[in-house]
């Protein structure tokens, strides 16, 4: 006779109903949540590397309304490239879902269905989460439809590498099981409310898997909706991340002991760079130390597009300040 993994009869009459408050809150969850959780299955255009032919693959990844209108978010990687996306949901309807918008930078990306009565998801405040808080994913993992898997959050504030090589900062780490198949699906808490948007996990190891925030995820889709990308500034230069000499950065009283080597300037429409020199390092950015690239990228946000930002940057050796008009990021 096989045994349950929880020898109930060694336990406390407290401890009984601590895991009892447990099961009944995730099943609870699971209830008000799954009606909301999306499969969402894709043909994709895939190029053969070796005979350079296209065909069509299916794949399939999840997704969870936010609106009663349709709005759906999932991952980027689940829908690039695909040529037909459709969204099936826990009643057995199934419709086809259009693309209003997708951004690699931060793996989210925003569909919308015209049919069907939807309650959505709301959105919890992520800045409010702490590690040790009740995390739970629900998903199409390997196409198992709405499958729940519980954890907690083990940590925040995490970075994640873009499939486009930028950095997705406030990343939520949690050990609720994630298997190909839960991306785009919501991690939600004890009350029901989406916390992250399921988006990786470290396939060499246990239980190192990882959400974006809601708070950036939910940025990020106000964004896809109301202007189908996100807008971003770029300043027009190549440049890299470079340690600083010792003597450089007491002689310039720098923070960092990192900056931003300039090693080409580029000039387009909407981006005044012309007081930028190649091999310039740049170490400050509107009041702000640079260290690194990723860092520089997270300070070129809309707001700067068209506006004179100081920058802070080492010439020769010597630190000066110079201007730059950033344009938008096409």
């Amino acid at each position: 006779m096989n045994e349950s993994p929880f020898n109930t009869q060694f336990l406390s009459s407290s401890d009984k109903q601590l895991l009892d408050a447990y099961s009944i809150t995730v099943s609870g969850v699971v209830k008000n949540a799954y009606h909301a959780v999306v499969h969402v299955k894709v043909i994709k255009s895939v190029t053969d590397p070796r005979t350079k032919q296209n065909s069509d693959q299916p794949g399939s990844g999840s997704g969870f309304v936010i609106s009663s209108d349709g709005f759906i978010i999932t991952n980027h990687h689940v829908i690039d490239n695909s040529v037909k996306i459709r969204a099936a949901f826990s009643d057995g309807s199934e419709m086809d879902a259009e693309l209003i918008g997708t951004d690699p930078s931060t793996d989210i990306a925003v569909l919308k269905v015209y049919d069907g009565e939807l309650k959505p998801l709301l959105f919890a405040n992520s800045d409010q989460l702490e590690p040790g808080q009740i995390a739970i994913a629900i998903g199409n993992p390997m196409g198992l439809q709405h499958t729940v898997t519980a954890g907690v959050v083990s940590a925040t504030g995490r970075s994640l590498r873009a499939s486009n090589g930028r950095m997705i900062d406030d990343i939520i780490q949690t050990d609720a099981a994630l298997n190909p198949g839960n991306s785009g699906g919501p991690l939600v808490n004890s009350e029901g409310k989406v916390i992250g948007v399921n988006t990786a996990v470290i396939a060499a190891a246990q239980g190192l898997c990882f959400a974006v925030s809601s708070n950036l995820a939910a940025y990020i889709a106000g964004q896809l909706i109301l202007h189908g990308k996100v807008k971003r500034a770029q300043i027009g230069v190549a440049a890299q991340s470079v340690t600083l000499t010792q003597r450089m950065i007491s002689a310039n009283q720098l923070k960092r002991n990192m900056g931003v080597y300039v090693f080409e300037i580029l000039k387009s429409a909407g981006i005044r760079n012309e007081q930028l020199n190649i091999g310039d390092i740049i170490v400050e950015f509107d009041g702000q130390a640079v260290s690194s690239i990723d860092n520089l990228h997270k300070y070129l946000k809309e707001d700067t597009i068209g506006k004179s930002i100081e920058i802070g940057i080492l010439r020769n050796g010597r630190r000066q300040a110079v201007s730059v008009v950033p344009g938008e990021l096409k």
